[in-house]
Order: structure tokens, then C-alpha cells, then sequence
């Protein structure tokens, strides 16, 4: 994943959750871990993986950090990386992969990735144009799951979702106007299309999908936030597949 860059071949990640992962997942990419925070449970857990993988570690003030990653939200660990080259082995259903067009908050986008990763996607497509990109924000945001979620950038969503198509996937959007999900048969092969905060779907996407699915709201606000109606939709498609 592209992360904040601290050199050509180093980049540099923070926050608890995403060291860890990067430490389970990638150890050999990890040249250095500062730390902030007192001994505690999270501290000997980090301590410990390093030693395990023989990567040093040193105690750092907490400002030092904060001028390292421009932010006071890395939680107090925060790591040298050469950067990433290594495709992610996809682990989730080959058969339930998501696409998103147009997420321009990195929060928001972290908080889908996340998502994602927990219900066992194995991909997620993202439209190149128009969405945030994969910063340390969203690294940050999606507590690891980057490093574990195939996240793969396109530029044609319609193209990619033909191709899906002839592959034998179902390509259901996202909309508020859509039927309930537990009235549509999301077992087998699934696309789930989502658009982003201001407009969602675009237009041609949703013309193109085989059925529309969305979410009931029986409150008085409009809409849920992105990953709250993504989390809704894939655990119902869970929920059918199990």
C-alpha cells in the first residue's frame, strides 16, 4: 500500500492497530519501531513481535512522534518501513468483492476497508478518479485491514464490472431506493457497488448493475454513513452465504 513517504524506498506507519499488522504481516519490510507510551499490554505486545523478528525498537518522546507523522493520532507507535512491493494475498470469499467510486474522506474510506476485510472480501475495487487515496490516514483508520484487504486501483468501473460479469459475478448497487437486501439472493458470485459521500453511485455504474439493493431507513435521518450501509449489506450477504 502506498503510505506516507519518508524516503524512495521508505514510508512510515502509525497507530497501534497498523503497526501490529505490519509486523504480523510484513516483519521484513520493518526497519525501525519508535515508541511513545508507558510498559502496558499493547507496548509488550509490539515489544515482543519485534523481538521475535529481530527489528529494532527505541523509546521516543511523544512530540518527536508528532513531528515524524504530522498528527497526534498514531497512539504512540509508529514505524520505519522499506516501502511495500509485495502483493496482499487475498484471504476472503473469492466469490464476494466489493467496488467504490467516488470516496473522497480517507476516514470514510478507512472505515470501509475495514469493514470489508471483517465480512471476508477478498477485493476491493477502486475507482481510480475521484477517491481518496490509500494514505496513512487511511491506513490508520482501517486498523491494519490494508494490510490484509487486496485493494486494487482501476480506472473503468463499467469496464471492470463487464468483466466481473462475464466471470459469472451478479453486480448489485448501493441505493437508497433499492430493494431490502433480504428480499435479494446475495449467495453465489457478488459484486457490491457503492458510491461515495456526495452523490453515490455514479450514473453509468448504475445502469449497469442487475439489481439495486438499500437499506429501509424508518428513523428521521436520511441515510446512514458509508461503512455503517456497507457493514448492513455484507453481513446480510453473509448472513444468506452461511
Amino acid at each position: 500500500m502506498t503510505l506516507e513517504a519518508q524516503a524512495n524506498s521508505e514510508e512510515l506507519i502509525y497507530g497501534y492497530h497498523p503497526v501490529r499488522e505490519a509486523l504480523r504481516h510484513r516483519p521484513h519490510t520493518l526497519l525501525q519501531v519508535m515508541i511513545s507510551v508507558r510498559p502496558g499490554k499493547r507496548r509488550s505486545e509490539i515489544e515482543g513481535l519485534c523481538k521475535r523478528h529481530r527489528i529494532s525498537v527505541s523509546s521516543e518522546a511523544s512530540a518527536q512522534l508528532h513531528q515524524l507523522v504530522s498528527t497526534s493520532r498514531h497512539n504512540g507507535f509508529v514505524a520505519r518501513c522499506q516501502v511495500a512491493t509485495i502483493a496482499v494475498q487475498a484471504t476472503g470469499d473469492p466469490d464476494l468483492r466489493v467496488l467504490v467510486e467516488d470516496v473522497q474522506d480517507p476516514r470514510n474510506l478507512g472505515a470501509l476497508l475495514r469493514v470489508c476485510e471483517g465480512a471476508g472480501v477478498s477485493q476491493v475495487l477502486l475507482r481510480d478518479r475521484g477517491s481518496a487515496p490509500i494514505s496513512p490516514v487511511v491506513v490508520k483508520t482501517s486498523a491494519g485491514a490494508t494490510e490484509w484487504l487486496d485493494v486494487e486501483r482501476v480506472v473503468n468501473s463499467s469496464r471492470e464490472i463487464e468483466g466481473l460479469k462475464a466471470d459469472g459475478f451478479w453486480v448489485y448497487g448501493s441505493d437508497a431506493a433499492g430493494e431490502p437486501p433480504w428480499e435479494v439472493d446475495l449467495t453465489g458470485k457478488v459484486l457490491l457497488c457503492l458510491g461515495g459521500e456526495e452523490r453515490g453511485l455514479r450514473a453509468q455504474t448504475r445502469k449497469i448493475c442487475d439489481r439495486l439493493v438499500g437499506l429501509p431507513m424508518r428513523g428521521r435521518v436520511e441515510s446512514l454513513n458509508l461503512a455503517t450501509a456497507a457493514s448492513a449489506l455484507l453481513y446480510e450477504a453473509i448472513r444468506q452465504r452461511t
